[in-house]
């Protein structure tokens, strides 16, 4: 395997404690759903052996290029696509149910964060795009230049958990009467002026450009999808591993893994026995957070949660 400099500088958060959740076979198959920049993926295929294989995805093109540019492995398949195909891609190849451990790290990458062409951070001026894939789908300021105040106002408001997100939208739609929204620097000075109450060490347009990332890009959608096919990727005894950034990944990740490992709530009244269920997945880990030493180092870490299933049958 040939790794450059760059792969090597990169380390995602809880990179360790991923690694360790998942359990690696060195000859097994395994899935990185979030290619990223490599980061999980060198990992991965460090503790391989040459009968290891890996499949690694992800949608933005330029995660794509930096695979094809950084690193050289006949173990590693590179796969331009949502996670939301790892099932079809995974039919098509004969692997279904095959997959000893599959590994989401959630959200926007520093890589994304920090270029500001991409345009998901108010902390460098860029053009307002915010897509993972920027081959397809609506830039978030096109989306911004015609929803409906009504629509934009709940997004912020379901997808952000922001309390001023009716006088955010309506910012919003008066602003761009004005003048098309087309920066970041734009979008946040609007949210700024439009939000009365600032919480402590925390931008104001925080919540609002989470809120419009997620629904252009379909996260929580996208999320649903892919951990309900990975009831059928993984092989018994495969491992499931999710690193989550904020409150609504998780939630969803945490409700998905109860669900799948718990017995249905049966009305006693009906003569059948939780014994008799068998639930297709097993949590093997409480909750593993960043510690204090890891925040220190990466203030992006401090929101991490990691949770771990494991397939049962």
């Amino acid at each position: 395997m040939l790794v450059t400099d760059q792969t090597r500088s990169h380390q995602p958060v809880l990179f360790s404690e991923s690694l360790t959740q998942l359990a690696i076979k060195p000859a097994g198959l395994y899935v990185d759903a979030t290619f990223g920049r490599g980061g999980h993926t060198q990992g991965i295929l460090n503790a391989l052996n040459a009968e290891g294989r890996l499949i690694s995805f992800d949608k933005d093109p330029t995660a794509i290029q930096y695979a094809y540019d950084t690193i050289q492995d006949a173990r590693l398949t590179m796969v331009h696509a949502s996670f939301t195909e790892i099932s079809q891609v995974l039919t098509v190849s004969g692997l279904l149910g095959k997959v000893d451990g599959m590994l989401f790290d959630l959200g926007v990458s520093s890589p994304q964060l920090d270029e500001a062409e991409r345009g998901f951070s108010f902390m460098n001026d860029g053009p307002l795009d915010m897509r993972m894939n920027t081959r397809a789908g609506y830039t978030a300021a096109e989306w911004l230049s015609k929803v409906n105040e009504t629509i934009l106002a709940d997004v912020i408001f379901e997808f952000g958990e922001e309390r001023f997100s009716r006088r955010i939208a309506r910012a919003i739609v008066e602003a761009r009467k004005i003048s098309v929204i087309s920066t970041t620097k734009q979008l946040a000075e609007i949210v700024a002026t439009a939000v009365p109450k600032r919480e402590p060490f925390k931008h104001p347009a925080t919540r609002t450009f989470q809120a419009i990332r997620i629904f252009i890009n379909s996260e929580l959608e996208d999320l649903k999808i892919a951990l309900a096919q990975s009831l059928d990727v993984l092989a018994v005894g495969g491992r499931l591993v999710v690193i989550s950034f904020h409150s609504l990944e998780d939630r969803l990740v945490k409700q998905f893994m109860k669900r799948e490992s718990s017995p249905p709530e049966i009305p006693r009244h009906i003569p059948i026995k939780h014994t008799e269920f068998n639930p297709r997945l097993k949590i093997v880990h409480k909750p593993i957070f960043p510690s204090d030493e890891e925040v220190s180092k990466n203030i992006r870490a401090r929101s991490a949660v990691l949770r771990t299933a494991e397939k049962e049958r």
